[in-house]
Order: structure tokens, then C-alpha cells, then sequence
């Protein structure tokens, strides 16, 4: 597809690999310039590459805040605009019970996750005011519901989603729509990292999911470009599971396949 310097930008965060670089092709494929930021910056340019010319990587921590606002502005300074965020860049956490967690690590989660967003959010909304635009956050089944040994993770989850809905109500009338994804369960590295390690038990997450089956990082990015899309005009503060009926399922059938 032909680029133009009209053609909508958007930035994704945590785009070298998983959801990130799924919902990244997926944007592009709908005719979007996308500038992919990363920790692995190298990743990252290499992913943009393969997009194409009209793309672009930076790398960033948005744990820190300085990095983060100039990561949007170097996007800006790039492209001349932006028109879509997606905020997806995030760490797991240790799966250790509760009372061997730390302040450090908790702490860390919840910059990368909360603070990243609230900034990354931030800054791009002051360049789509007066011209409208479209923020997505990735939240997560743990931000809805209670796991195990996710305390910061679920907590960082969930305070995105009130992030979401109290930014999409002070910025609509500036045009900007912030809604959220919560995927479940999705078929990425870091899911089959904790599966090699004894951490998640595969089969046990899938008799828990109605669908019987973990997401692939396609189908959030199906998700994601809806609720950034002209299609989804009218929706702004909204939270979309997109996990094969987990969240639907409630406390029903089998507990979380974590170990």
C-alpha cells in the first residue's frame, strides 16, 4: 500500500514482538504510517523495515517519564502528526506468592504499565487536540478479575482501565476516543516461556476458556484496529475483552492454569 503524508500515524509501544508487533502489521496493512517503539530499539527498526518505507522505530523505556514524552515528540518530529496511540508496552511480573514479593519489582511493573500509559497518553493527546484522534490501551483479564500472585500486574491492569474511562470523558470533547483491550490468555513468547518453565499449565488455561483455546496476538490486533478505526466513531471509554469468554465464564469451571 501507498503511503502518503496524509495517510493517519500511528505510535505503538512494546511493537518488536507479541501483541505489540501483531497490532503494528495490522495497522499498516490499514494504510496506517506506524512508528514502532520498543526497550530493543534494534528490534524495532528491523520490524519497521520489514513493513516497508513510510515506517519508523524508536527506542524508549516508557518506565521513565522524560523518555516517554520524547518518544511522542520524536514521532511527531518524524511525521508531522499523530493520530493514533496504542500504549501495549509491558513486563511480566514473578508469579511468586505474595509474601515474597518486593516493593522494587512491584514498583517497576506498575511504571512501565500505569506510569507509561499516563504519559504516553499524555503527551499524545496534546498533539491531537484540536484535530481529534484515537488512544487504545492494553489492559488485561487480570486488570477484571482476581489471579493469583498477580497482585502488580492486576494492579497495573486495572488502574489502566480507570485511566481509559476517566481520560476518554475529560477528552471527548477535544475528539480524542481512549478505549481499552483486555486480552486474555494470547499464544506469545512470554507465555510460552512461563509454559517451559512449569509456570502456566496450557492445557488446564484452555478447560478454563469457553473457546478451549489460548488468543493468537492476530486476533487482538483485529480488536485494537476496530476500536481505533472510523468503524468504532462512536465508542470512547469502553473496555473490550477479547478472551474467549473467560471474564463471561466468572468463577465456573476450572481456576487459572498459573502454577
Amino acid at each position: 500500500m501507498t503511503l502518503t503524508q496524509t495517510s493517519p500515524v500511528a505510535l505503538v509501544t512494546g511493537a518488536a514482538d507479541g501483541i505489540g508487533w501483531a497490532i503494528a502489521r495490522r495497522f499498516a496493512q490499514a494504510g496506517c504510517r506506524v512508528v514502532l517503539a520498543d526497550l530493543d530499539g534494534g528490534r524495532a527498526a528491523d520490524r519497521a523495515a520489514s513493513l516497508g518505507p513510510g515506517h519508523g522505530a524508536l527506542q524508549v523505556d516508557v518506565a521513565e517519564e522524560a523518555a516517554t514524552v520524547a518518544m511522542v515528540a520524536a514521532a511527531l518530529a518524524r511525521t508531522g502528526r499523530l493520530d493514533i496511540l496504542v500504549n501495549n508496552a509491558g513486563i511480566g511480573d514473578s508469579h511468586r506468592p505474595t509474601l515474597e514479593q518486593d516493593v522494587a519489582s512491584f514498583d517497576r511493573i506498575l511504571r512501565v504499565h500505569l506510569d507509561g500509559t499516563f504519559v504516553a497518553s499524555r503527551e499524545a493527546a496534546r498533539a491531537m487536540a484540536g484535530r481529534g484522534g484515537a488512544i487504545l490501551n492494553l489492559s488485561s483479564i487480570a486488570g477484571i478479575t482476581g489471579l493469583p500472585r498477580r497482585n502488580a500486574y492486576g494492579a497495573a491492569k486495572a488502574g489502566i482501565i480507570a485511566l481509559t474511562r476517566s481520560m476518554a470523558c475529560e477528552w471527548a470533547g477535544s475528539g480524542i476516543r481512549v478505549n481499552a483491550v483486555a486480552p486474555g490468555y494470547v499464544g506469545t513468547a512470554l507465555v510460552a516461556g512461563l509454559e517451559a518453565a512449569g509456570r502456566l499449565d496450557r492445557a488446564r488455561l484452555e478447560r478454563r476458556i469457553p473457546l478451549g483455546r489460548l488468543a493468537e496476538p492476530a486476533e487482538i490486533a483485529e480488536a485494537a484496529w476496530f476500536l481505533c478505526s472510523p468503524a468504532a466513531s462512536y465508542v470512547t471509554g469502553a473496555v473490550l475483552s477479547v478472551d474467549g469468554g473467560w471474564s463471561a465464564f466468572g468463577d465456573a469451571g476450572a481456576a487459572s492454569g498459573e502454577a
